[in-house]
């Protein structure tokens, strides 16, 4: 089935063509394609089209085009039909590009990406991590944007499991953590780029297959903006790293579940970053921008030199023809599809008009970063490749480029839920409480952030943990401000695995509505969201459907409210032989904050001020904390809706203009009474409630809640304004001493204080 070709390098030509079913199978094991029978069958069709069998590399690079992670095969139908529907005037660029594009002010405009890096960081979390980071750079870089702010939402199996429960060829959580936050501490603070939101989550069904997403954002000018595509007459010039054989299969295997010999088998997958590298690369490739000297940039992550130039070139309704012998290589021997196909890291690909390369070389020669002319663009839509003389590939871009779409056949399991769920009333309040607030998903993750440097580029206005000094509780969302305006960028991301994993869909519109209500929180207008939807196999129709239902509710909600989705990923196989992880559906979402002197923090500020609760509480406590630590089961979901959430958004936003609100939190993980509480911590201020409040008004996670700090004098005036609305607002107390207390039971800030920080240290140990 293989035939060496008679050149001087590695080139085999591929029987297809006399294959049968079995042997087109074995084709695609044995070269690590990822393709299954029915895709192999149609690129045998292709080539007995064209009279021939493929080489190697047009095999290896239609594997790449047509991955999961690349072309979308298993998802594309259903998002195309529930969530891409919504738009909005002031996008610029939305879903098509490597990163949505959204207008800030008149000149400049914001840039959002969101990714996974969940099968690398599962075999070797720091590398795996690191070069998340680098690729979600390059995705905003790549539209002319100058990077300003990192996400990185985590998602890891429990840390207390014991070494000798894990299954064989897992890694211990603790140890998956460690790697993983240093891996992104290294390469953003070496990058010099803060990373100033995100989430860490604990959950068993995570053990053998964690989840590490990275957002980013970036500001341009309008005018700079770079759309990932070519012009006629172009040429080609490949700058940054090295290629070498790390990370060729990355897509593919990224396009499959692990198992326990992915460690062994998969480790070359797994690409090598190079921050140091990267910085440079981004001072150059802003400047080539800036400097109008291309037409077209794109950055090399999936699949490589064998997904950029098609792409680019066919964006433009052109194709190109290759030098591959061109190519800057770290090592010698490889063959041609290993260069072709290789992930390796820090390259980026400009077009480039024949009278300005001598400018872009120079460029990138002055800031020390390789840049070689590697090919250019002809008239026809065909590309075809070259080495050392001989021509080794010719495919139809647009073949190439048109990978399956498949609607896959999915079930919607829903959870038979008693609406009037017997959910037991805790023997010892200030127990529970306790537990809750030391509960891992809880507690602070003052460990993670401080080894970030959010600060960097010094445009971090509210940060990660606010509150006194050395006394810094929790935010809802962080603000940048990204010009010389006093316009800010409101950052979170959010997700509640525990609520999707027992109910998809209102666990998802739960994700949307916490969403909202944390860039409310900080006094900034709701104005974009990325998502990174991370699921198990497709192709098991229960999975698909938990991909469906999540899909159902994001539309619902975005459209309802108006929100567009301007970027996204979908990530799936993320399955072993032993579990699934839990549908996570996490969402970036983007605010505008009209004059950040403005924005609002979480923690109390001045004893003797009033506390009111917007919003309403339910008895909802489906993939509740208090569920969590009473080990009671409970599947009723918080609901919501779309117009709830954006009468509730509003009238919050015209009460900040027209109140003075010291502090704002909303209600998520434990409900009020650790909302209560992590305003107390950042302050050493205390709470007394006016009333005794029972266990239902303390720990239910009812959704579009929030805690707000306003003088007693103005106290009335603003539970009337809600109420005038139609909406609910309730006095729940005063800001206090060094005491909180509930009524039904109290504790001091100090005690509080201590289980909280310690939830997560205990394990990891400082």
């Amino acid at each position: 089935m293989y035939k060496k070709i008679n050149v001087p390098f590695d080139l085999y030509e591929i029987d297809l063509l006399n294959a049968d079913d079995e042997q087109l199978k074995k084709i695609s094991e044995e070269m690590g394609l990822a393709l299954n029978v029915d895709e192999m069958k149609r690129i045998k069709e292709y080539f007995k089209q064209k009279g021939r069998n493929p080489y190697d590399i047009e095999l290896q690079s239609l594997a790449q085009a047509w991955s999961e992670h690349c072309c979308y095969k298993s998802s594309k139908y259903y998002l195309k039909q529930f969530l891409f529907n919504v738009s909005a005037d002031y996008i610029i660029s939305a879903i098509k590009e490597d990163a949505g594009v959204v207008e800030f002010d008149e000149e400049h405009a914001y840039v959002v990406a969101l990714e996974s890096h969940n099968h690398p960081s599962a075999i070797e979390p720091y590398g795996g991590a690191a070069t998340g980071i680098g690729g979600i750079l390059r995705d905003v870089l790549c539209m002319g944007a100058q990077p300003i702010a990192l996400v990185d939402p985590l998602f890891f199996g429990n840390l207390d499991v014991k070494h000798e429960d894990l299954p064989k060829g897992t890694k211990h959580p603790l140890y998956l953590l460690s790697g993983v936050v240093a891996g992104i501490r290294d390469y953003g603070n070496r990058v010099g780029i803060p990373t100033v939101a995100g989430m860490v989550f604990f959950d068993e069904n995570y053990l053998t297959n964690c989840i590490v997403n990275v957002g980013c954002i970036g500001i341009a000018k309008k005018k700079n903006i770079v759309p990932s595509k070519a012009e006629r007459g172009d040429i080609f010039i490949l700058v940054g790293g090295l290629t070498g054989r790390d990370g060729i299969h990355g897509v593919t295997f990224a396009s499959a579940e692990l198992d326990e010999k992915s460690e062994e088998e998969a480790r070359g997958a797994v690409q090598l970053g190079n921050p140091i590298m990267k910085e440079p690369l981004i001072h150059a490739c802003l400047e080539v921008v800036e400097k109008g000297l291309c037409t077209g940039l794109k950055d090399l992550g999936g699949g490589g030199l064998s997904c950029v130039i098609g792409e680019m070139a066919l964006a433009a309704g052109f194709g190109a023809e290759v030098y591959l012998d061109k190519v800057p290589l770290k090592e010698k021997g490889m063959a041609p599809w290993e260069i072709w196909i290789s992930e390796s890291q820090e390259r980026m690909m400009l077009s480039v008009k024949p009278q300005y390369v001598d400018d872009v070389l120079y460029i990138f020669q002055k800031w020390d970063i390789p840049a070689t002319i590697v090919g250019r663009v002809n008239e026809d839509k065909i590309l075809r490749i070259y080495y050392q003389g001989y021509k080794i590939y010719e495919m139809d871009i647009e073949f190439v480029t048109s990978g399956p779409e498949y609607c896959r056949p999915y079930v919607s399991k829903k959870p038979e839920v008693d609406e009037i769920e017997e959910i037991a009333e805790p023997t010892n309040y200030k127990d529970v409480f306790l537990k809750m607030l030391s509960h891992p998903n809880v507690a602070s993750k003052e460990w993670v952030i401080r080894q970030y440097d959010h600060e960097v580029r010094a445009n971090t206005v509210v940060k990660p943990l606010q509150g006194r000094i050395n006394r810094e509780t929790h935010g809802d969302a962080a603000v940048i401000k990204p010009t010389s305006s006093f316009k800010g960028l409101a950052i979170t991301s959010d997700v509640n695995p525990w609520k999707t994993k027992i109910d998809p869909y209102w666990g998802t519109a739960s994700t949307f509505d916490e969403m909202v209500r944390n860039l409310v929180a900080v006094n900034s207008k709701p104005h974009s969201f990325a998502d990174c939807l991370n699921f198990g196999n497709p192709e098991k129709p229960e999975r698909m459907g938990e991909f469906v239902e999540s899909v159902k509710a994001l539309g619902w909600m975005a459209s309802g409210f108006g929100l567009p989705c301007v970027s996204g990923n979908v990530s799936f196989y993320n399955e072993t032989p032993y579990q699934s992880i839990p549908p996570t559906p996490t969402l970036l979402g983007v605010g505008i904050v009209e004059d950040i002197r403005k924005a609002i923090t979480s923690y109390f500020k001045t004893k003797g001020n009033a506390v009111v609760l917007i919003g309403e509480t339910l008895k909802e406590f489906g993939g509740s904390v208090y569920s969590a630590v009473t080990n009671q089961k409970s599947f009723l979901v918080p609901r919501t809706s779309p117009e709830k959430l954006k009468n509730y958004s509003n009238a919050m936003l015209e009460s900040f203009k027209n109140f003075k609100v010291y502090a704002c939190h909303d209600i998520s993980d434990g409900g009020l009474a650790i909302a209560i509480a992590e305003m107390c911590i950042g302050s050493h201020l205390g709470f007394e409630s006016v009333n005794k409040l029972d266990f239902v008004e303390l720990f239910s996670e009812s959704n579009t809640r929030w805690v707000v700090e306003v003088k007693e004098s103005d106290l009335k005036d603003y539970i009337d304004f809600f109420v005038s609305k139609g909406l609910k607002a309730k006095h729940v107390g005063f800001v206090a001493d060094e005491t909180i207390s509930f009524g039904s039971f109290k504790i001091d800030v100090d005690e509080a204080e201590k289980v909280w920080r310690e939830g997560l240290t205990r394990f990891t140990g400082w």
